[in-house]
């Protein structure tokens, strides 16, 4: 009987609880690994079956996995998972080879942004001082960023226009021009209406500025170099001693839903991004499930 992947996963699960005793919490993360593979191969539509991947296979999801913001540390460890499973099939003679085997981890070295646990995440927006106009502007947008995963130029060119409070969606301008809805948390949603109606509706807006939500104090809108300038000031307040930018947030968002559990085609959705190995794996979802997503697998949903 072939084997399928629900089997292998099963398995695999008895496995790791039998032989390896491991926690529940460690069984959970080592065959959410594995499952991820399992989505990549069918958003490609590639029929292979467990004991059928390759060593190419592996690294074009590895590759991916980086295009929806996945850190180097998140695919290691998910790689990592990968060699435990295919370790157990070759064990049990369900599988004649390892396409891990060949595969080299990812560099850790890489300059990419730190990513956020979300503990720090609480500090960071915990160090802003709500007392104050700019304090509140400031919660808002970085609420705002770890909610919806936002790019910082998508980030201060988001309109009042664009913002569909009663759906919890914002409609995002990305990168050629390409449009897209986002879910935005409760948190966030309550913050930006406590900006909009406390704050900005006391500025004198700048002309061709009417529109955009978030304002510098003489009514225009931010530019990045102060949004960058922003999260630093803060992460120093917070005590938080890594080098974070409007990026960290977005790699934040996507590694903290993707380790949770979350669809790897939702996720790709919400960033943006169209596959890098071929477009056909760009699928739209349904908006309502995107919202699902959000709600289940987001820490401030």
């Amino acid at each position: 009987m072939a084997l399928t992947w629900n089997l292998a996963l099963k398995q695999f699960e008895g496995y790791l609880r039998l032989e390896k005793s491991l926690s529940g919490h460690s069984i959970e993360a080592y065959v959410r690994d594995v499952d991820k593979l399992r989505q990549y191969l069918e958003i490609r539509k590639l029929p292979a079956r467990p004991e059928q991947v390759t060593s190419g296979i592996v690294r074009d999801f590895l590759a991916w996995l980086s295009e929806l913001e996945l850190t180097a540390n998140s695919q290691a460890r998910t790689l990592s998972g990968l060699r435990a499973f295919y370790k157990f099939l070759l064990i049990e003679d369900l599988a004649q080879q390892d396409p891990t085997d060949t595969v080299e981890s990812p560099k850790l070295g890489r300059k990419l942004p730190d990513t956020l646990s979300y503990e720090e995440i609480e500090r960071l927006l915990s160090a802003i001082d709500l007392s104050t106009n700019e304090g509140t502007r400031n919660r808002a947008m970085l609420e705002v960023l770890y909610s919806s995963g936002l790019r910082v130029s998508e980030l201060v060119g988001l309109r009042l226009s664009n913002m569909y409070v009663d759906q919890g969606f914002v409609r995002v301008m990305g990168k050629g021009s390409k449009e897209r809805l986002v879910p935005i948390g409760r948190d966030a949603l309550k913050h930006v209406g406590l900006y909009l109606e406390g704050v900005r509706c006391h500025l004198e807006v700048q002309r061709g500025s009417e529109d955009i939500i978030f304002l510098n104090r003489r009514g225009g809108a931010l530019s990045r170099v102060m949004v960058f300038n922003i999260i630093k000031d803060t992460a120093v307040k917070a005590g938080i001693d890594k080098v974070i930018s409007p990026h960290t947030f977005r790699h934040s968002f996507a590694t903290h839903l993707i380790e949770g559990g979350a669809d790897l085609r939702a996720v790709q959705e919400m960033l943006g991004h169209e596959s890098i190995t071929t477009t056909e794996i760009y699928t739209h979802l349904d908006r309502d499930y995107l919202r699902q997503v959000i709600t289940a697998f987001h820490p401030r949903s």
